[in-house]
């Protein structure tokens, strides 16, 4: 889909550009008459039934000038969008954006954006290039960790008449009391725990170490000073436990029988096998990724980038912001990260340069490996690539490539395409040399 704006750009230095957009008037005009619609709602005037107010006459009676303004708040995101994609380049950081004044009748609308872009990267070496690429493997720690799980997965429970020990289980009724007065939040019964799991305030489950079942006994604690509950923060408390029984973790040993309960494989080295094969598997994937990045790794060295401060000062804060919207959706807000971490935000800025840096250089380098090779996908490229989306929406790939057009996203979808296929060439054209490196846990 066309954009109606004109765009006009200027580079700038330290990787920055200037992009004059103008509006054109049929595109305000157009525009307004969506506002005045919206607004002709919930006009009432005589004469008219309420949401039936012609447009010009919601106009006349509000006043151009509101509409306009109004016009311009609804709409200025998606023009500067447009701005951007018309002027083809790839933004970094937020903008500087300057709205001229709002025009008389029959002029358009002009507005300037002053932001970073991605750098241009001058290629050296970039097929052929030598990296180290690692054997898959299934480390034996690895697999024992499977087995081990599945292990956990089978155990059982078993009363037993001895003394609690850490990795027991606790059946247990307790009431905790602050200055002698129960707090809300403080009591449970019939409550299983495993002692030694560190799931409650230190010092309950060491208490507990050596009780035996039908046993009451008090347990002295006191509550963390950062403990979420701020009104029992750092205070001291006593819970009255009620030991209700003792039970002993029974793993199954590891022998045939083990091997078929668990997976159902005839013995122990059918099911050792298939976690090694699992596993040896997966391998292969993370080998194929690291193998792909460290050749990307190795075409930039070869180049020449100039990634300005401020560019890389912008991009650490994208991926800053990044990271706490993807942890805001985990029910972690940025604050409670700070705390968790030791850190400050300054500091995080700080430590995430490096990689900021080094994105932009990869970046900077695959638009550039897609320019050297003229790399332009196909339109069965773009309909593979839609497959997956397509069939979680439930409709054909032509259409959900039709109505990407439309929406003038189709570019995103073949430049998203370009760039892998820009890192394929460049995997497929490197010369892998033998690594017996371990990979890092």
């Amino acid at each position: 889909m066309a954009s109606a704006l004109k765009t006009t750009l200027t580079e700038l230095p330290e990787s920055r550009v200037r992009v004059e957009a103008e509006v054109p008037p049929q595109e305000l005009e157009k525009r307004m008459t969506q506002t005045a619609r919206q607004l002709g709602k919930d006009l009432k005037m005589p004469g008219f039934r309420q949401g039936k107010v012609p447009t010009p006459v919601v106009i006349k009676r509000v006043g151009r000038e509101a509409v306009l303004d109004e016009t311009v708040r609804s709409a200025l995101g998606r023009w500067y969008l447009d701005a951007i994609d018309d002027a083809g380049i790839k933004p970094v950081g937020d903008p500087d954006l300057n709205l001229g004044d709002l025009p008389p009748e029959g002029e358009p609308l002009t507005f300037t954006i002053e932001i970073g872009v991605r750098p241009v990267a001058e290629l050296g070496t970039f097929e052929g290039v030598e990296v180290a690429r690692r054997e898959p493997a299934a480390d034996e720690e690895a697999v024992q960790g499977e087995i081990d799980a599945l292990r956990e997965k089978l155990a059982r429970l078993e009363s037993v008449s001895r003394p609690a020990q850490t990795g027991d289980f606790v059946v247990m009724d307790y009431l905790g009391k602050v200055d002698d007065v129960a707090f809300e939040g403080g009591e449970g019964r019939d409550q299983l725990l495993e002692l030694g799991s560190g799931r409650l305030i230190p010092g309950f489950e060491e208490g507990l170490t050596g009780a035996t079942a039908g046993e009451d006994r008090d347990v002295d604690v006191t509550f963390p000073d950062e403990y979420p509950a701020e009104h029992l923060a750092g205070k001291a408390a006593r819970f009255a436990v009620t030991v209700k029984d003792v039970q002993e973790k029974i793993v199954p040993e590891l022998d045939d029988a083990f091997a078929v309960d668990a997976a159902g494989f005839d013995t122990m080295d059918d099911l050792r096998e298939d976690i090694v094969n699992r596993l040896r598997s997966a391998d292969e994937q993370k080998v194929e990724a690291e193998f792909r990045e460290a050749v990307l790794d190795a075409v930039v060295a070869e180049a020449k980038v100039d990634v300005p401060d401020a560019l890389v000062d912008a991009r650490a804060q994208e991926l800053w912001e990044r990271m706490t919207h993807t942890l805001s959706h985990q029910g972690i807000d940025k604050d409670t990260y700070l705390r968790i971490s030791g850190k400050t935000e300054e500091e995080i800025l700080e430590e995430a340069k490096p990689d900021a840096a080094q994105a932009l250089r990869r970046e900077a380098v695959i638009a550039a490996v897609v320019a050297a090779k003229d790399i332009q996908p196909s339109d069965g490229d773009v309909l593979d690539a839609l497959q997956a989306s397509a069939e979680r929406e439930g409709v054909a790939p032509e259409k959900l490539r039709d109505q990407l057009e439309k929406n003038g996203r189709i570019d995103e979808v073949k430049d998203d395409i370009a760039q892998r296929q820009a890192v394929d060439l460049l995997a497929e054209s490197a010369v892998a040399i033998a690594s017996t490196e371990a990979p890092e846990a």
